[in-house]
């Protein structure tokens, strides 16, 4: 039930936001339709007890909210339905749960019918509904009976105490009801007993009404006491006999005919007319007139009832208890009712005068009947004498004075019987006395203005008992007892009468008589009589009227100070107990008293003044006293002290007397050891001097420093207090330590004959202890002692004033502005002429007090909540004091002033973008000067010029922690400034911002490696700076620009604002329908505010841009920041105002700010968010956790919704995705709509602004860094939720920066109770840090130039950082401050246990820094590998990776990450390709953990070597489980070494099969040659089953299968016969395929193939023909060939589907055997518009081997792909061919090319006029495009070359494009073969002729920019290609035994690896590219083969 209360509670606040709470309450309520057989009186229903719990919920919800929520406005249904159910099913049983007792339904009905009745009155509509019917349930609970009785009366009994509303004619009813089912109207008449016992119906047992806290009761005769009236007789006479009912004879068995139970009814009924009374008004007169006979009735009998003694009673026990309390609670109903009833009636009628007195004679009657009896103690007896005074009270106000004579007159006896009570007295009378003070009071307060002569005789009257003297020895010792007892009470009674009333005529009535009996009365001596005096007459002074508060602290003062004058005399032991209670608790007490009521600003200096004058004459007086009483005397009085000064300003001017008694105090405090100990509050900073321990402890002063402390703790407090209140004491500013002759009348040496030079040394070594060792005694001899005290004075109250609350000083309540305690310290060096020893104390005092303050803020550095803030004002005060300070013109105070401002900013970093500091800091600049006004240039220059150098150095320091904030609060100052128009004082802060500036490199501001050091704090500053341009290497931040800029953007919008409010309240507002809020009609202006029409806009203009992004189409990012950028300016300037609408609406449109960027996820969105936020917490730091949490909450939702860093399932995203299957394992997918990158970005600037944000708040904001663990704690909850995306690198080891920082609070004090949260939140932080390795190195290239050098910086900073801790605070110490804690077993000496993260580990310590360890070489490997990426020409190997690692520890590195996850140690051997000891190692781990890695296809070639298959491991047999790996690495498995294994080819059968065959057919020659090894016929199998799945791969494998034979050539006789096996396997398999054809299959086979041999057999046609003739012969032939079906598709590119053939476009080429011919196709793209028709031209040729060129293009494809999937501008274009018989194949034409030859031969000159004359002029757009272009081409054909090793690269075999790029083509000399008989004539890597050099290369020189970057182009395409070395191998091994001529000689494959240099590290292998160009620039070796080409072949060169 208590969470359903929270949560109904959490619903109540807001129930628009948990409607849907709201309705599973209402949900979990017994719903209409299950109580409708109850409401149809049928039925039976049964309720439970969650049904009952969510009733009370709803209705409790109903009772804190009238407001419904819009979508569930009938809430309070289920709670009006069950209402209706109750008079037919709830009075049963059966209706209620199992179980369920009178108790629990009394107490729901209670809680229910409570919250109810609230909710009626809050909501009018609910209280009409339940009037309705809730009449009718009351009438028919009062007439239940039998069974249904009981809960019956415990409803009527809630209805009772809290009724619903209910209808006037609902009420008549009830109240006849009642009438009836009570006792006949003839029978109230008689007086008999019997006529008590009321009828119900038949009796029930009692409900038992006995509180539990009622005390016990004892018949001690204590009842019968006599009241003394006017000093009189005793007795008073009574309107009842002496023990009868109403004045009739009997005695208790005239009540125990009374039944309980028909006492309860009585109860119940009586009311339940009360509830009436109140709702209606007014009932029928003679029913009215019946219950006030029946109540006056049971008032009679209530006298002679409460004088039965216990011992007269039948009943005992419980019996009688519940009795009496049932009679006490019927009759103190019937008093209500009666005078309710009486109040009723006519004032002005007799009748009713009449029945007023004889009421309150019954009432009066009742309440002394009720003081005196014997059941007094009873709570129930205590309620009904209340309820009696109550109606005494209420009776005589009501009648406006009418009755106010006849009460008072019997009024004082009431009060002094009430005093006279024996067990009444002592500090708590009890609640019979509060209640006859509080009926005093309201008389007299009534009656002053009615009748002023009778109250005055009243209040003398009793104020004259106190003096009364009575006989002791006539009366009896009870009696004796009694009239003190009266005395003491009657003194408190008119004390507080006197408070109450307040009112100086009462007090001067009653003071002087107290006065006079203190003073000459019996209160003169000690005792109990004059402490209760003392007491009263302190409570009289604090009502602050003059007269009587001097008379009484003059009294209070002066019998203090008699007494403190007596202490020590020898009469004193003979006087008794209360002297000495007086001395030391009375009067003190009393004093503070009087010290915390005074309000009187006047009389509180007063008071002040003398309560110091006091401490002096008790402190001097105490001088003469042996012994340690001056303590004694003067510490009770500091209570009172420290409480009139709290208010008390030191920092104000103050009076010299004044000043003089603080320093008298202060000495006294110091010189008796009441101040706590020095040095508890400090921190020695010094060993202190040996001569503290030389001179003993015997001193006095000592006790200040070094205690004990010997008193009373409230005393320290006291003293603490003090120290807040006193000004500093410096009595003259000229001569602030007064001469001796006065320092010695305070010490009073008279009295110590002893006071000598020891006595001094004591003194200064006291001294010099307090000051922390600071001052040597010996420096301190010109100090004489009572000035040492006096400085050891001034110490401790400086001490203790830092010490308190951190030096801030008391202030006006109403200022929001701390002042600090240094402007005390400081008033002590201000004073001219010190002595040196005395100004070195002095600035002691002031470095002891600032060390006071920091240790006490860093105490308090984890507070939350207010404390926080507390501790940053303080901080805050003391910066912006010293900063004001330093313009002092004493140069010691200026350096003492900067010195502290220096500590400070060192110890609490937030404090450098704490608002107010810096804008102390820069007016300081130009402000006045102190010093100015002595007329000293040279001075004011000086100041100046020290500002200038603090601001400089302060804002350098703020931007290199955090650029962000720092930029956005000079921002502020800037538009400040602008506000205030201070144009001189903005162009100095301008002069002063031009010289500093922030870059993205290496920063000469600061040294070392700071937060804007982070790429993405850069990037992040930029854009809170407002910056347009991009973050790139070498970029600068002006911060003056900026800012200016900045702050002119945020003036105009906060402008734009103003402006339109203020046109707004002018023009009287205006219609809503003007701002287009939609349809429909709009309210008018005047019910709605400026504020809430733009929130309503700006809100609905925030989604839009959120409901656009998520649609996914373009936002409009210039007006998204503008608007973004005025709801900002809209939200600010709304800060000052507190409507709770408004805040609720501005709540909305904060969190849309913060979110918006989020659901955009752009780089530009979420740099302007960057900019809003930091806007929003410069300007509003209040704003900062509220910016912070709902960033953090969007930040969880991007990982719950798997966005930019987090996106992990967009596998498709980055360059291993785009090379699935070939060379990538998995399935491929395609590519996204919105480019991942974006989101990349975004969320590295987010994490910019997270990272400064952090080092604004990690130092003191608790609740922000809390907001920050749980934003890490969601980001690294999993590893795996990480984008995969090689461009998350930078953004990915951000989060895991901030995530290493925030962990390394752990060893600051203010997440010391955090740290093993720390330590398991870096475990998960350095498994996610792990995790990233777990995939292969990528590669990827931006468009953003400086992109690549933040990724590897990002990394760098990495190392950094765990280089950093691993050498200043090594792991295994980090947690030593847990030891004695009982953590060391749970952290560094952990054993054999399972870690949440690790899993089962063994040694923690030992295991965490061995990740940490191989954590830190991963790191520096990946960002040395980033930095050549990012700077690929700096040939300077400063790998820093490069260091010695021994065997053992790559074996380890091998270990553990293969613990942490074995995909880490498989990408540890591929970034160390070559490390022996490593791969070994994952080898064995391999195999013996081979079961548990089956899901990771990496792990297959370490188990499937040609070894395990010679042996034929059992390992083998784990791959029919395993998963698929890339295509490449499965052919692999295809070639000899694995012998065909069975597991083997069937895992690659698996592999390939897993795979559509479309992806396959790329490696269709590798497939051929596997036949060769294919014994089992597997790979067979595989090829017929892919070719029954896809025609195309069938029609591929079918043209490979006939180019692969070796059919004769045309022309010659018979057929070849098949020489091998192989070669007999191809016709079968191929005969296979096409029977296995489907006739549709078949029709489409024979159709395509039909076609292209119609095509290729021209090329015989022609071979006859002359040359002139063949072009008119290809068009004859051409004329017979018709394109028979539309989805006929070109050979060589399959998703050419051909629509016709160009008949003119055939040309024969020169051949020296068969005529090969071009001919161009009509043709359409398959998928794109078959209305788009493209010409496509092809060769065919005849008698040429085509399958070596087929083999170049497959790497030269593989390397398109590669440099596509990194992302590298590199372009290479591997045309389609494709062998379609022996000898035979087909040839793309690449598209609108010629040959180099060709542009020879129709233009003199070289490339660079070529292209002059193609493009343009050098330097024209066209020209440098077609430069680029051809940059880019040669570039990567020179990677291509260099792998391929092509030769025979004349210029006929260089085509050139229509944009200037360069392909290569005709690759008949590969690898190891070149022309010439393989002489290898071309030794240059590839191409690089002199006229490509002169596009290339314009200076010549290798220098130019062009060159850098074609040779940067070279590197990264190499480095890119090396990536992928393995598959390209495997795709050039498979075809080793083809028979190509590139395989002919040499080591082919052994050579081509070495040329991708696998050894070398990413540095070695750039610089090997960068060679390579350099070598192969004009090489002569080029030359000499054109020339001799052009010689030979007449090619052009």
């Amino acid at each position: 039930m208590e969470a359903l209360t929270e949560l109904c509670d959490l619903v109540a606040q807001n129930p628009d936001l948990f409607a849907d709470k709201l309705a599973w309450i209402c949900s979990r309520c017994p719903q209409a339709a299950a109580l409708q057989p109850a409401l149809a009186g049928g039925g039976s229903v049964r309720v439970t007890r969650s049904h009952l719990n969510s009733l009370t919920a709803l209705a409790r919800f109903l009772s804190k909210c009238s407001n419904l929520p819009s979508v569930i406005p009938n809430a309070q249904s289920p709670v009006l339905d069950f209402l209706r159910a109750i008079p037919s099913a709830a009075f049963r049983l059966s209706f209620w749960p199992q179980s369920f007792s009178l108790d629990s339904i009394s107490l729901f009905f209670a809680d229910l019918l409570r919250y109810l009745s609230i909710a009626a009155e809050l909501s009018p509509a609910l209280a009409s509904e339940l009037s309705l019917f809730f009449g009718d349930t009351i009438v028919s609970a009062v007439a239940r009976v039998g069974d249904e009785m009981a809960i019956a009366r415990v409803f009527l009994s809630s209805v009772a105490q809290n009724c619903p509303p209910i209808i006037a004619a609902d009420a008549e009813r009830i109240v006849g009801c009642l009438i009836e089912q009570l006792v006949p109207e003839d029978e109230v008449v008689s007086t008999s007993g019997s006529e008590n016992s009321i009828s119900w119906g038949s009796g029930t047992q009692s409900k038992g009404k006995v509180m539990e806290d009622d005390r016990d009761v004892t018949d001690d005769g204590s009842g019968e006491i006599s009241s003394v009236q006017n000093g009189g007789s005793v007795g008073r006479r009574s309107s009842t006999g002496s023990n009868g009912v109403a004045g009739g004879g009997g005695g208790p068995a005239a009540f125990e005919v009374e039944s309980v139970e028909g006492l309860e009814a009585l109860e119940i009924a009586f009311r339940l007319v009360r509830q009436v009374l109140d709702r209606t008004g007014r009932i029928k007169a003679e029913h009215l007139e019946f219950f006030q006979k029946v109540a006056a009735k049971q008032l009679k009998s209530l006298p002679a009832f409460l004088k039965i003694r216990k011992r007269d009673w039948k009943e005992q026990g419980t019996q009688l208890k519940v009795r009496i309390t049932t009679k006490l609670s019927c009759c103190q109903a019937a008093i209500e009712v009666q005078t309710k009833a009486i109040l009723s009636l006519d004032p002005d009628g007799k009748a009713s005068k009449d029945a007023l007195r004889r009421t309150l004679a019954l009432l009066l009657d009742a309440s002394e009947a009720c003081i005196i009896s014997s059941w007094r103690k009873l709570k129930i007896c205590e309620d009904l004498f209340s309820t009696l005074l109550q109606g005494i009270s209420h009776i005589t106000v009501s009648r406006g004075g009418q009755l106010l004579r006849i009460l008072l007159i019997p009024l004082k006896p009431l009060v002094l019987t009430t005093c006279a009570q024996a067990d009444m007295s002592g500090n708590n009378p009890g609640a019979m006395f509060a209640s006859v003070t509080m009926l005093s009071c309201e008389i007299v307060e009534f009656g002053w203005g009615k009748d002023r002569a009778l109250v005055d005789t009243f209040i003398m009257g009793l104020a004259a008992c106190i003096r009364e003297r009575n006989d002791y020895e006539e009366q009896d010792g009870r009696e004796k007892h009694a009239v003190p007892t009266m005395q003491h009470n009657l003194i408190r009674l008119l004390a507080d009468l006197s408070v109450t009333v307040n009112k100086w005529e009462v007090v001067d009535m009653i003071l002087p008589l107290f006065i006079e009996s203190l003073e000459e009365g019996d209160a003169s001596a000690p005792s109990l009589l004059r402490l209760r005096l003392l007491d009263a007459v302190s409570h009289m002074a604090c009502l602050g009227f003059e007269k009587s508060y001097r008379e009484t602290v003059v009294l209070m003062t002066r019998s203090y100070l008699d007494k403190v004058k007596n202490v020590g005399n020898a009469e004193i032991n003979s006087l008794p107990s209360e002297a000495a209670t007086e001395r030391v608790e009375t009067l003190p007490a009393g004093l503070l008293l009087v010290a915390s009521r005074l309000s009187s600003s006047k009389l509180r200096g007063d008071y002040r003044h003398r309560l110091l004058s006091l401490c002096s004459d008790v402190g001097l007086a105490s001088e003469s006293k042996s012994g340690r009483n001056g303590a004694d005397l003067l510490g009770p009085l500091l209570p009172a002290v420290a409480e009139i000064c709290s208010d008390f300003d030191p920092a104000t001017s103050t009076e010299p007397s004044l000043l003089k008694l603080f320093r008298n105090l202060w000495f006294y405090i110091v010189l008796f050891g009441l101040a706590p100990p020095v040095q508890q509050n400090q921190l020695s900073s010094k060993v202190m001097s040996n001569s503290l321990s030389s001179v003993g402890s015997t001193g006095v002063p000592l006790q200040a420093v070094t205690g004990p402390y010997m008193w009373s703790g409230q005393w320290i407090g006291a003293v603490q207090r003090i120290a807040q209140g006193t000004p500093p004491l410096v009595v003259s500013p000229v001569k602030w330590l007064e001469d001796e002759l006065e320092l010695n009348a305070l010490h009073n040496p008279g009295s110590r004959k002893d006071s000598n030079e020891k006595a001094v040394v004591i003194q200064r070594s006291a001294l010099s202890a307090a000051l922390g060792g600071r001052v040597e005694v010996a420096t301190m001899s010109s100090i004489s002692g009572v000035k040492a005290t006096y400085l050891l004075a001034v110490t401790v109250l400086e001490t203790l004033r830092f010490s308190c609350n951190g030096g801030i000083l008391p202030s006006d309540p109403t200022s929001n502005i701390p002042k600090s305690a240094f402007s005390c310290v400081f008033e002590y060096l201000l004073t001219a002429n010190l002595v040196p020893s005395v100004f070195q104390c002095l600035k002691a005092i002031v470095y002891s007090a600032s060390e006071i303050a920091v240790a006490w803020m860093e105490e308090r550095i984890s507070d939350t909540g207010k404390e926080a803030e507390i501790v940053e004002q303080v901080l805050s005060a003391h910066c912006c004091f010293l900063i004001r300070n330093m313009s002092q013109r004493d140069e010691n105070i200026r350096d003492i002033s900067v010195n502290l401002l220096t500590q400070l900013k060192e110890k609490f970093q937030q404090i450098l973008w704490n608002y107010s500091c810096l804008d102390a800091l820069l007016f300081s600049i130009h402000n006045e000067l102190p010093s100015a006004q002595v007329n000293d240039p040279a001075l004011v220059a000086n100041v100046r010029s020290l500002y200038q150098k603090i601001v400089r150095e302060w804002i350098t320091t703020a931007l290199s922690y955090a650029p962000c904030t720092t930029q956005g609060l000079l921002q502020e100052f800037l538009c400040k400034l602008n506000v205030l128009q201070r144009t001189q004082h903005a162009s100095e802060v301008v002069s002063l911002l031009s010289e500093i500036q922030i870059c993205s490199g290496k920063n000469d501001c600061w040294s070392g490696i700071r937060t804007a050091n982070i790429p993405a704090v850069i990037e992040a500053s930029a854009a809170a700076s407002g910056e347009k341009k991009k973050v790139s290497e070498g970029f600068i931040l002006e911060v003056l620009s900026t800012a200016v800029v900045s702050a002119t953007v945020k003036c105009n919008h906060a402008g734009e604002i103003s402006g339109m409010r203020r046109l707004y309240n002018n023009i009287g507002g205006f219609h809503l329908g003007i701002m287009g809020f939609g349809a429909g009609p709009s309210p008018q202006s005047h019910g709605v505010s400026f504020n809430e029409i733009l929130l309503a806009k700006f809100v609905q203009l925030l989604q839009q841009f959120v409901s656009t992004a998520e649609k996914g189409a373009p936002v409009d990012k210039a007006l998204f920041r503008e608007t973004c950028s005025q709801a900002t300016a809209l939200l600010l300037s709304h800060m000052v105002s507190e409507s709770k609408l408004n805040l609720e609406g501005f709540s909305q449109l904060l969190r849309l700010l913060c979110w918006c960027p989020a659901y955009i996820s752009t780089p530009d969105a979420m740099e302007t968010g960057i900019f809003i936020w930091t806007w929003l917490v410069s300007s509003a730091p209040s704003l900062g956790p509220l910016v912070l949490a709902e960033l953090v909450d969007a930040w969880l939702w991007t990982i719950d919704t798997k966005r930019g860093l987090f996106a992990s399932e967009m596998r498709y995203s980055g360059p291993a995705a785009k090379l699935r299957p070939h060379l990538i394992p998995g399935e491929p997918e395609p590519q996204p709509e919105k480019d991942a990158v974006e989101g990349l970005i975004a969320h590295r600037l987010w994490l910019g602004f997270f990272i400064d944000r952090f080092e604004v708040v990690q130092h003191d904001n608790m609740e922000q860094l809390l907001l920050f663990g749980r934003m890490l704690q969601g980001t690294m909850k999993s590893p795996s939720h990480f984008s995969q995306h090689p461009a998350a690198t930078g953004t990915f080891f951000t989060a895991i920066l901030l995530g290493l920082k925030f962990c390394s609070c752990k060893s600051k004090s203010n997440l010391q109770n955090c740290k093993l949260g720390l330590q398991l939140l870096e475990d998960r932080v350095l498994r996610a840090s792990l995790g990233w390795f777990a995939r292969e190195p990528e590669w990827y290239e931006s468009n953003d130039k400086g992109f690549a050098q933040s990724e590897a910086q990002s990394v760098s900073l990495i190392v950094h950082h765990l280089n950093d801790k691993t050498d200043t605070a090594p792991s295994v110490s980090v947690d030593s401050s847990l030891k004695g804690k009982g953590y060391e077993s749970e952290l560094n000496n952990l054993t054999d246990f399972y870690h949440p993260v690790w899993g089962h580990m063994n040694y923690y310590a030992s295991g965490r820094e061995k990740r940490k360890q191989l954590l830190t070489m991963l790191c520096q490997h990946e960002a040395d590998r980033l930095e050549v990426w990012a700077q690929p020409l700096n040939t300077k190997d400063s790998t820093s990776f490069r260091y010695k690692v021994s065997s053992e520890k790559w074996v380890e590195h091998a270990r553990i990450a293969f613990s942490v996850d074995p995909r880490i140690a498989f990408c540890l051997t591929a970034r160390f390709p070559t490390n022996s000891y490593m791969a070994a190692e994952v080898t064995q781990l391999v195999q013996v953990n081979i079961p548990n890695i089956r899901t990771i296809p990496q792990a297959v070639p370490f188990f499937v070597t040609p070894r395990a298959v010679e042996e034929n491991s059992v390992l083998l047999q784990q791959l029919p489980h395993w998963a698929s790996c890339s295509i490449t690495q499965a052919l692999e498995f295809l070639t000899p070494p694995f012998k065909g294994h069975l597991r083997v080819m069937a895992y690659v059968l698996r592999v390939l099969e897993s795979y559509p065959p479309e992806r396959v057919t790329f490696f269709m020659p590798q497939l051929i040659q596997a036949l060769r090894y294919d014994d089992g016929r597997l790979v067979e199998g595989y090829l017929l089953g892919a070719a029954r799945r896809s025609n195309l791969f069938a029609h591929i494998l079918i043209w490979h299968l006939q180019g692969e034979s070796s059919a004769s050539e045309s022309g010659k006789e018979g057929v070849l016969q098949m020489v091998n096996s192989f070669q007999a396997k191809l016709p079968i398999l191929r005969q296979k395929i096409i029977d296995g054809f489907t006739p549709e299959a078949r029709d489409l086979f024979q159709r395509e193939f039909d076609f292209f041999d119609k095509v290729t057999s021209i090329s015989g046609v022609l071979f006859p023909l002359p040359k002139e003739e063949r072009r008119a012969g290809i068009k004859r032939e051409l004329e017979k060939i018709s394109v028979e079906s539309d989805d006929l598709y070109l050979p060589t590119a399959p998703n050419k589907l051909v629509r016709g053939i160009q008949l003119d476009s055939g040309i024969p080429l020169q051949s020296a055997a068969k005529v090969p011919i071009m001919i161009t196709f009509n043709v359409v793209d398959k998928y794109g518009d078959p209305n788009d028709v493209m010409p496509q031209a092809c060769i065919f040729k005849v008698g040429d081997d085509c399958r070596q060129d087929v083999l170049a293009l497959q790497v030269i494809s593989l390397l398109r792909d590669i440099f596509e999937a990194v992302g590298i501008n590199l372009y290479l274009f591997p045309y389609g061919v494709l062998p379609t018989g022996p000898g035979r194949g087909i040839i793309e034409v690449v598209p609108n090319t010629r040959s180099r030859n060709q542009m020879g031969e129709l233009t003199d000159g070289g490339l660079l006029e070529i292209f002059q004359q193609d493009y343009g002029p050098v330097g024209t757009t066209a020209f440098e495009a077609a430069r680029e272009m051809f940059m880019i081409s040669s570039a990567g054909y020179a990677v291509a070359s260099l792998l391929l090793q092509p030769k025979d690269r004349h210029n006929g075999n260089l085509l050139f494009d229509s944009k200037g790029r360069l392909v290569h083509i005709d690759f008949g000399f590969i690898l190891e073969t070149s022309p010439g008989g393989n002489m290898r004539f071309e030794n240059a890597d590839f191409k690089l002729s002199h006229e490509m050099t002169q596009l290339l290369d314009p200076s010549g020189t290798m220098k130019s920019d062009t060159w850098n970057h074609f040779v940067r182009l070279c590197v990264k395409g190499y480095l890119a290609a090396r990536r992928h070395m393995h598959g390209i191998l495997t795709t050039v091994l498979l075809m080793v035994d083809s028979g190509l001529p590139c395989f002919s000689r040499g080591d082919p494959i052994g050579n081509l690896r070495k040329r991708f240099h696998p050894e070398m590290n990413e540095r070695e292998a750039a610089n090997f590219m960068i060679r390579t160009c350099m070598d192969a620039y004009n090489k002569w070796t080029t030359a000499g083969y054109d020339l001799i080409q052009y010689l030979q072949q007449g090619i052009e060169k």
